[in-house]
């Protein structure tokens, strides 16, 4: 277990600090040139100095094992979710909500949205998201070679998100542009140009998200004030119509509250799908044991939800702490990446190994503590579906031997372009 301490021990113990040589790293999370070695770039700073000290982006700490972040997102009144940004903004105006919120004000909002991706509630969704499915592989019909991300990867999250807040389908191709911007970035630019490029992209989104709120409150008082019924009426209209504690949403809190959801939910599914059918169609044994057991397929989404997790958070320290044999300071920041935790060979036998009938599988693709993600039940439901009916249509696939996928590094990791071969095994 980590040794997490409050407060310094008595007697002088000396602990490793921010000047120590020896934990030194240039790792930056957002390094082009890392998006294939970061699974490396982990393992050598778990080995070498699982509690390292960046020198990028200002200076903060990167933890690898398993049980250090496990233990930070456990103790939010040590590591508190301020910001979760490294650097401190992607665009967003204030905090995105409940995320980057404490608790008890965290407490609140988690009990105004948890209810809205319940189990049962998302459960009612399959049907609506395999015809989705359904549809997207229609679309595909007989082609032989596609760009998966924009033609499935993409598609699918977008038109769920947007059918869940009761939007227009329609809009889904100017909701992935402001996604990729605000995710992306401008690759090779500036810090100071790349925040004003996410910023314009965010006050678009921002934008549009406060027509969806205006339109809906102008029904609601055309119409009077209903009762909501929260297994069948829409994100925004349950929010449009909450109440936190005594009052109702401000729009800035809806805004967030949006921004944050669609951060949430587009990305990072969009990135799982295309890490996993990169690796199913290196790996076409894997393959062939999901098309002839479908009955892996639960089993098989959480070992690739294991081996590919999206996200890298961060905390702010808010009291001088020990990690590790390291001395954290009050104001510093720490990146929290999943995917390290999920690799870590103290928890995982054969971290690196695809392994669908891994039993124990306790990954943390979804977080953990208090700030585990309100979309994990949608998600699961999304690809589970997406690897059922895919392989049911498309059981071949490889990857185009002339036009190379293209990944992205950065807090939430994905997939840009994801050319394939159908209809061909390797």
């Amino acid at each position: 277990m980590t040794d997490v301490i409050a407060e310094p021990q008595a007697g002088g113990c000396p602990f490793k600090t921010a000047e120590s040589p020896e934990i030194q790293t240039d790792f930056d999370i957002h390094d082009p040139n890392r998006v294939e070695t970061v699974h490396g770039d982990y393992a050598e700073l778990r080995d070498r100095c699982p509690v390292a000290r960046s020198t990028t982006w200002g200076g903060h700490w990167v933890m690898t094992r398993y049980e250090d972040i496990m233990e930070v997102m456990r103790k939010p009144e040590i590591f508190s979710s301020e910001c979760v940004n490294i650097p401190p903004t992607i665009g967003q105006d204030g905090p995105m909500i409940p995320l980057e919120v404490d608790p008890p004000d965290h407490t609140t909002y988690r009990q105004i949205m948890t209810p809205l991706f319940s189990p049962t509630r998302m459960r009612k969704l399959e049907p609506e998201i395999r015809a989705l499915v359904l549809e997207l592989l229609d679309q595909i019909g007989d082609a032989s070679e596609i760009d998966f991300v924009e033609a499935f990867a993409k598609e699918l999250p977008t038109r769920v998100f947007l059918k869940l807040m009761g939007w227009p389908e329609t809009d889904a191709d100017r909701m992935n542009d402001w996604v990729d911007r605000i995710v992306l970035g401008l690759p090779g630019a500036s810090e100071e140009d790349n925040t004003a490029f996410r910023m314009e992209a965010a006050l678009e989104t921002y934008a549009y998200f406060a027509e969806m709120i205006d339109d809906r409150i102008e029904q609601r008082d055309n119409e009077g004030q209903v009762e909501i019924d929260a297994d069948t009426a829409d994100v925004t209209e349950v929010l449009v119509n909450a109440k936190f504690g005594d009052r109702e949403l401000t729009q800035f809190e809806m805004l967030n509250i949006f921004f944050l959801m669609m951060i949430g939910g587009l990305h990072t599914v969009q990135g799982q799908l295309a890490h996993s059918w990169i690796h199913l169609a290196q790996n076409p044994a894997k393959r062939k044991e999901l098309v002839e057991h479908p009955e892996l397929i639960p089993s098989a989404v959480e070992e690739m939800l294991r081996l590919e997790a999206a996200v890298a958070g961060a905390r702010v320290v808010k009291e001088d702490v020990v990690v590790g044999g390291v001395q954290l300071k009050a104001g510093d920041r720490v990146l929290i990446p999943l995917a390290a935790a999920n690799r870590d060979p103290e928890k995982f036998e054969n971290p690196d190994d695809i392994d669908f009938t891994r039993e124990p599988n306790p990954h943390v693709t979804f977080g953990g503590g208090r700030h585990r993600c309100l979309g994990s039940h949608l998600a699961r439901i999304e690809l589970n579906i997406a690897f059922e009916e895919w392989h049911k249509r498309y059981p071949d696939y490889r990857l185009h031997p002339e036009k190379p996928y293209k990944k992205h590094l950065s807090q939430v990791r994905g997939v840009e372009s994801l050319p394939l071969l159908l209809n061909q095994s390797i």
